[in-house]
């Protein structure tokens, strides 16, 4: 009889990033903090820095699914999360393999433009995402300009949700970051109707990776059983600290810092009027 790990254990597939900002490092920096063990499948090579990504180098369709295959036949992950993935045969290839582990709850960041303003999606990868992915999606967790992409003829946001439901997402969560609003609003839908809205503090400056550390975070709560608003709103507030702790270390956007709670609790600032951190 296997014993079951007492981390529960997220795979990941997603880019590498050379900044440590987004993709994969940044996966398993909040994988890490939210208590789990992060398997990391690489779906793509980038040469970017904090302003923009340069250039992109998918992986071969094949050899994404040898990776995933070889740690799914091993280990007993409890939750998938996604992110770039590059290209439409990598979209094909997560496609087939999520065809063999339909119990797997999954988390879907649908990665279509850098921060920087390159594209990483073409017109039939989008296609691909929605009709092949967004079905077995779990939690989908678009910024607004992906949701409008991703839904494209719907006129507001509460329309583009209702249109990924429609399309198979169990859960749609729309992130506000990029609203030219004073208060973040993040809103989660399911069931065919808005759920809940979970606003935060906007923060000053632009952040690299907000996205994944947000999804990915999600990602690990569910794989701890944890139910989705409730999964939902400790990574909010997981980010939001993350983001909050932020650091300039290139010429570009910030960088979250992840790791903010394993700092000294001298240097704790108790005075934000934040949302609460994760326990």
């Amino acid at each position: 009889m296997i014993m079951q790990p007492s981390v529960p254990i997220v795979m990941t597939l997603a880019g590498s990033d050379p900044t440590g900002g987004a993709g994969i490092q940044a996966d398993i920096e909040s994988i890490l903090s939210m208590g789990g063990h992060a398997a990391p499948v690489i779906t793509a090579v980038t040469v970017q820095d904090t302003r923009d990504v340069v250039a992109l180098a998918p992986m071969d369709g094949e050899l994404i699914i040898q990776q995933a295959r070889t740690v799914l036949e091993d280990m007993p992950v409890a939750a998938l999360k996604v992110g770039l993935l590059g290209s439409m045969e990598a979209v094909e290839a997560l496609h087939a393999l999520l065809n063999d582990y339909p119990e797997l709850p999954l988390v879907l960041d649908p990665v279509l433009a850098a921060g920087g303003g390159a594209a990483l999606a073409d017109e039939e990868m989008v296609d691909g995402i929605l009709q092949l992915l967004v079905p077995r999606t779990t939690v989908l967790t678009p910024n607004t300009l992906e949701a409008r992409a991703l839904a494209r003829g719907s006129d507001t946001l509460d329309a583009c949700a209702m249109a990924l439901l429609d399309q198979g997402a169990e859960y749609v969560f729309i992130t506000g970051t990029h609203e030219r609003t004073s208060e973040v609003h993040n809103t989660l839908y399911g069931n065919h109707r808005r759920l809940e809205v979970f606003p935060v503090p906007r923060l000053e400056g632009e952040f690299h990776g907000s996205g994944c550390t947000l999804s990915a975070a999600i990602a690990a709560l569910l794989a701890q059983g944890t139910a989705v608003p409730v999964a939902v709103h400790e990574a909010v507030s997981y980010t939001w600290h993350s983001l909050q702790a932020g650091r300039r270390l290139g010429m570009g956007q910030k960088l979250p810092n992840r790791l903010f709670w394993a700092r000294d609790e001298a240097d704790e600032d108790d005075t934000d009027d934040g949302p609460h951190e994760p326990h």
